[in-house]
């Protein structure tokens, strides 16, 4: 069974910040820290568990009035193809809803574009190569 939540303990919080880390800069040789930035305490910040064990995560941040943004979107490899970060997305564009956003944006790695457009995303441009290897590829979505 999978849930979604936002983290609160002081546990929930370390096992977060562990999955992210463990999926998006670890497998690139990125120092602990580089999965966290200066705005964690302005966004909304979700966290999937499947048999209570971490499973994915996503953070919401809040560009403008019209626009929120995906960030740090992640599911543990062993568990992708569950439909947990259909899951993810779906409350985050459900709390962004809530909050009066129209649309929101994300930055897509190239092997994860597949994943978004089957969730709604378009391709708006092709960004940038983070760490010299990873192709982003910025794409929106207009929330209904």
């Amino acid at each position: 069974m999978v849930r979604i939540i936002e983290p609160n303990t002081p546990q929930e919080w370390n096992a977060y910040y562990q999955l992210r880390y463990d999926t998006l800069r670890k497998p690139w040789n990125q120092p602990p820290g580089s999965e966290k930035d200066e705005i964690e305490d302005q966004c909304i910040h979700l966290f999937a568990l499947s048999n209570d064990a971490p499973a994915g995560v996503c953070r919401i941040q809040y560009n403008s009035a019209d626009e929120a943004q995906v960030r740090f979107m992640g599911v543990d490899a062993q568990l992708r193809g569950q439909k947990i970060g259909h899951r993810l997305l779906q409350e985050a564009e459900k709390i962004a809803m809530q909050n009066g956003r129209k649309y929101m944006t994300l930055q897509a790695r190239e092997e994860a574009v597949k994943f978004y457009e089957s969730a709604g995303y378009s391709i708006v441009e092709k960004t940038f190569l983070m760490w010299g290897t990873i192709q982003h590829f910025r794409m929106n979505k207009t929330l209904k």
